[in-house]
């Protein structure tokens, strides 16, 4: 699937991406994946539903989607390089994933932010009901064993 607006290629194309630009994003200027090893990052692209934003062929923007593509989906990674901010290439990064064939009917759509709420929110996102029935094993900083 893929669609071109405004001279940006969204698509899920996963031959497209470029991963080398992904792990550079991920482990320099993310806050979620601060210091993510080259191959933990394919291996996610590996085993996950992908999206690049591009712009004349360099990829500007990422998301993907860890799902069973019939009960679960959690988004993560999302991110649009800082140049290309406030131009709302996420909020159509994200009405682009959520319609996927492959992302309909599921019993839930999961994610986790500090800072975008907002922008979740647009696409019926909200806070979780019962998060004392929440449960997860968390490693601070998994990547620096410093």
């Amino acid at each position: 699937m893929q669609v071109i607006e405004d001279g940006f290629l969204f698509s899920d194309q996963k031959e497209l991406l470029q991963i080398d630009r992904i792990h550079r994003y991920l482990s320099k200027e993310s806050y979620w994946a601060k210091d993510i090893p080259a191959e933990t990052v394919a291996t996610s692209i590996q085993n996950s539903l992908c999206f690049g934003i591009y712009k004349s062929g360099i990829q500007i923007g990422f998301a993907r989607w860890i799902t069973d593509k019939a009960t679960f989906g959690w988004l993560c990674d999302v991110y649009v390089e800082e140049d290309y901010r406030g131009k709302g290439l996420a909020k159509k990064l994200i009405s682009f994933m959520i319609f996927h064939p492959d992302l309909q009917n599921l019993r839930r759509y999961q994610l986790a932010t500090h800072d975008a709420h907002g922008l979740y929110e647009q696409f019926g996102f909200s806070q979780i009901k019962n998060p004392e029935n929440q449960m997860a094993i968390s490693i601070s900083n998994p990547y620096n064993k410093d």
